[in-house]
């Protein structure tokens, strides 16, 4: 689970107390200050990072300067000795400093880095060598642009994220950024009704910037209540290469199921716009489109019905290699359904507006 740590020594005096009556209330990890006396009236809810020097007994985090490798010996010496509140912070400026951080990521309980350069390669390598240690890595954002970049560097990101914010509100939009997850979807199993040709009509293929797995793909379908899970362009191919970013997906009429219960038209999708993949198991992350192809081709209905007798359509390119799962992840030629056969799907109970969920009458057929 990620993590803020929010550093008020920057704020001003207007803007100090309600930054930290908001990471309070938002639940923040930890605060930073150089004041004891502000890190003292914080309740327990919260970690209390002190930059210096603290007294005996007072129960802190405080964070030193790493600045060599003497500098880092004496700390992991005083870790060893018993020491579980020490952090260190590593300023990265070049080779040996990003080396020291990854020595110090891996040595102390907390260790927070701070990058000169924008690349984000040297954090891939710190997050890397931090992998299997106990410790817990926060890396400094410049801002909350930087921060939601940092979130995602090597899929999750380092585990912790610090920003000096401006305002309260800064400290909502962090946390909601770090929240930022997907639920797994419950999958039924369809029944094949029927097979239809349609004739000519325009489809449209989703090019994500990302790499599917062979039993992934998005959940497409005419009706808001009713999808059947598309499979990617992962799987071979006799007359073409896999193209293993793609979904030929349907009908630009039809909706993509996404993320926050929320519904898509196809033909409203465009590059940059987040959707979501879904496994066969029901797992799902959200992926970004990375290009739209609308093109006119022969299309085909499938029909099918839920277990509870829900019907659901979905409308494709009519061809071979088109091809959505079945139980198990089977890959099936949607040229080749029949009736009887089983697809694998979702079953939504709320009718849509704009694709949001809404409770009111609506008949889609």
């Amino acid at each position: 689970m990620k993590f803020a740590w929010i550093d008020v020594r920057s704020a001003s005096s207007e803007q100090r107390e309600a930054i930290v009556d908001a990471a309070i209330h938002a639940r923040v990890d930890g605060i930073v200050s150089d004041d004891p006396a502000l890190l003292a009236t914080l309740p327990t809810t919260v970690k209390r990072i002190l930059v210096g020097t603290r007294a005996e007994g007072d129960d802190l985090i405080v964070l030193h300067d790493v600045a060599d490798q003497d500098a880092l010996a004496d700390l992991r010496t005083r870790h060893q000795d018993g020491d579980k509140n020490i952090a260190g912070r590593v300023d990265v400026i070049d080779d040996p400093t990003l080396t020291l951080a990854c020595e110090t990521a891996i040595a102390l309980p907390y260790t927070l880095v701070e990058f000169k350069d924008p690349t984000k390669i040297p954090l891939e390598i710190v997050i890397a060598a931090a992998d299997r240690s106990p410790g817990q890595l926060v890396c400094k954002a410049a801002d909350l642009e930087e921060a939601k970049v940092i979130i995602d560097v090597l899929e999750k990101g380092s585990e912790g994220v610090l920003i000096a914010p401006a305002t309260a509100n800064d400290v909502f939009e962090l946390v909601e950024a770090l929240r930022v997850k997907t639920s797994a979807l419950e999958l039924t199993t369809l029944t094949v009704d029927r097979i239809e040709h349609l004739g000519l009509g325009d489809r449209v293929c989703i090019d994500t910037t990302s790499h599917f797995e062979k039993d992934e793909g998005m959940l497409i379908g005419s009706y808001a209540h009713g999808f059947i899970l598309c499979v990617s362009e992962t799987h071979p191919l006799p007359y073409m290469p896999t193209r293993p970013f793609r979904i030929n997906a349907g009908a630009l009429h039809s909706y993509a199921f996404g993320q926050d219960n929320r519904t898509n038209y196809l033909s409203e999708l465009k590059a940059g716009h987040p959707v979501l993949a879904v496994g066969a198991d029901g797992r799902t992350r959200r992926i970004t489109v990375g290009r739209i192809k609308l093109e006119s081709r022969p299309l085909l209905s499938i029909h099918a019905t839920s277990p509870e007798g829900v019907e659901v359509n979905l409308i494709v390119q009519d061809d071979w290699h088109v091809r959505v799962l079945g139980p198990g992840a089977k890959v099936l030629n949607v040229t080749e359904l029949k009736k009887g056969d089983q697809v694998l799907g979702h079953i939504a109970t709320e009718k849509r507006h704009v694709g949001w969920p809404v409770g009111e009458f609506c008949v889609e057929k």
